[in-house]
């Protein structure tokens, strides 16, 4: 799965720019280079627009990079611009991302009653909703102020509420003074002030370095990314533009397996110590029906995985059922596709089994080079990897009137991309049958114990981003199915049941 989300995310927290001098009639428009790196490597550019005219600020943040999946060459692209008033005062707002064959594009107007007409389309396909301003929450040159005025407090630590147009939510960041520094840029060295910016997350926090120069520009950045130091400098064009270099993303994010898990240990319930650091006392992975998850010690974890039974999880809510930018289950290629491949099926069961094995072979051509695609464009396309399977499934059951959520995570390989006995990035569906949420995996076929859930959600690819440092971070020290930690059982005892005759698929 792609983790394209952590890198525009950082975008989005890179957002000081240059200030404009004094307000004229005329538009002046100021643009900001900056070269990516990922681990060292160069991986793309940042090009950073800013356009002071006729009482408004626009600024245009435009991020490209390349990244590689097992030898394929894949490039993203993420834009985000944001309109406020010469206060700061928000205005309007709007990104357009590269992930597919199709551009994901959301724009938000602000109308006269103080909401924002939002429009998302995704796939082809649009929707329109409407959006009351959180309070409080700031947009980019709003952020530029205010981390201009704190650095001028070395020490000082205060709290942003950053607004975030891409997954229109506001991230609660705490940020650190830490005072003026030399720093060693591609154009020389300069004196820039250092704040430290930490977003709070259910998971543990994500920080993210910056040092700002004495108009509140962002001249360098640093961050964690599936465990290599990613980082934005400032430069010149030439510098920012210059050829990218190979960075294999997929081989960053698998996680070595502590023994070869044969087809029988797969269908069996398993038991899994992990070891996940920077944890703590926080619990990084998530609860299913399948999953139940029990803290042994700080950065230390027992996962058992077996048969679905409830109490995991929540049970379905309204947004469980309802058609999104990702998953259009009201569009009618989606349910005129969805009736197709349930026939004269009656029960729930019966339907999420046909769907799942319509899904399993309607993708005709199964490849890395897909970024991430919608439910519709899937439709059309019938290509893509694990995501594609997952939202195309997700979106269909929900047709049928099945909650459904797509669950990202990872699974059992015994060999990939030239590498052996490895948990790598996968995506899932969970389906609401019989009472309790159950795992049907339209890529791989069939679910087994070898996949282990992080996150789950509604498919759009935003949710994703709380799970990207986890593959680095992650260490799974032992594997045992039931047999092997439980006392003998006696004679004629029944043993617990295995996955292989459960109804995932």
């Amino acid at each position: 799965m792609r983790r394209l989300t952590a890198m525009l995310l950082l975008v989005l927290l890179l957002c000081p720019v240059p200030s404009a001098v004094a307000n004229t009639t005329a538009p002046t428009v100021e643009t900001t280079w900056m070269s990516v790196l990922l681990g060292g490597r160069k991986i793309g550019h940042l090009k950073i627009d800013r356009e002071r005219g006729q009482g408004m600020v626009t600024t245009t943040q435009t991020l490209s990079i390349m990244l590689n999946r097992t030898g394929k060459s894949i490039p993203l692209s993420n834009m985000i611009r944001s309109v406020e008033g010469n206060d700061g005062e928000p205005l309007a707002f709007a990104s357009r991302t590269s992930m597919s064959a199709m551009d994901s594009v959301i724009d938000g107007q602000r109308q006269p009653d103080g909401s924002y007409k939002v429009t998302t389309t995704v796939g082809g396909a649009t929707r329109e909703s409407s959006l009351y301003w959180p309070a409080g929450a700031l947009l980019n040159d709003g952020q530029r102020r205010a981390m201009l005025a704190a650095s001028r407090k070395p020490g000082l630590q205060y709290q942003l509420q950053m607004f975030d147009p891409a997954s229109q939510q506001v991230m609660d960041v705490a940020i650190e003074v830490i005072g003026n520094e030399e720093v060693k840029l591609p154009g020389g060295t300069e004196m820039l002030n250092h704040q430290r910016q930490r977003l709070h997350q259910a998971r543990g926090d994500q920080i993210l370095d910056l040092w700002l120069d004495d108009r509140g520009q962002a001249r360098k950045g640093i961050i964690s990314m599936l465990g290599r130091q990613l980082e934005m400098l400032a430069c010149d064009e030439t510098c920012a533009m210059a050829p990218v270099q190979d960075v294999d993303m997929f081989r960053a994010a698998m996680v070595d397996a502590p023994r070869p898990l044969t087809p029988n240990l797969r269908e069996s319930f398993l038991r899994y110590r992990v070891r996940i650091e920077g944890s703590g006392s926080a619990q990084p992975i998530i609860n299913t029906d399948e999953q139940r998850v029990r803290r042994l010690a700080d950065n230390e974890w027992q996962i058992d995985i077996g048969p679905a039974y409830p109490g995991g999880q929540r049970p379905p809510q309204p947004e469980d059922l309802q058609a999104n930018s990702w998953l259009q289950s009201d569009a009618p290629a989606v349910r005129d596709l969805a009736r197709e491949a349930v026939g004269n099926a009656s029960s729930d069961r019966q339907k999420i089994r046909r769907l799942r094995s319509f899904v399993s072979h309607y993708i005709t051509q199964h490849g890395l080079d897909v970024g991430y695609a919608s439910a519709l464009e899937v439709v059309g396309t019938r290509q893509g990897d694990c995501t594609e399977y997952s939202v195309l499934l997700a979106a269909m059951a929900r047709a049928e009137g099945i909650p459904a959520r797509v669950v990202t995570g990872m699974v059992y390989a015994d060999r990939y991309s030239n590498t052996s006995r490895v948990f790598v990035p996968h995506a899932w569906v969970q389906a609401w049958i019989d009472g309790r949420w159950q795992s049907y995996d339209a890529a791989l076929r069939r679910f087994d114990s070898t996949h282990i859930a992080l996150d789950s959600g509604d498919g759009d690819p935003w949710h994703f981003f709380s799970a990207t440092d986890l593959f680095s971070s992650m260490q799974i020290e032992d594997v045992m199915p039931s047999w092997e930690f439980m006392s003998p059982a006696p004679a004629g005892a029944v043993a617990p049941p295995a996955l292989g005759g459960s109804p995932g698929g």
